[in-house]
């Protein structure tokens, strides 16, 4: 998948995600992180979502998300496979 960084400075970043369920998903977890503003917009159907991060250091909340998004469904995966 495709991520753009569309626009960074200290406190937001803007970020063009190539699916609206990652956007969603992250949107979620960056919240929970306590980003101050974690949104997305998608201007057209047809066109990728952009998530808007707001924080001191958005690029750290970004990737403590995706840690804890990774952490999670690693742990979905190892209890599915218990399962069998």
């Amino acid at each position: 998948m495709e991520v753009k960084i569309l626009k960074e400075d200290k406190t937001s970043l803007d970020i063009e995600i190539g699916s609206l369920t990652i956007a969603e998903v992250l949107r979620v977890y960056l919240n929970k992180e306590g980003a101050k503003l974690a949104v997305w917009r998608r201007d057209h159907p047809t066109k990728n979502p952009v998530l808007r991060i707001e924080g001191d250091n958005p690029k750290k909340l970004l990737k403590s998300a995706i840690a804890k998004l990774e952490k999670e469904i690693d742990a979905a995966s190892d209890a599915f496979k218990k399962l069998k």
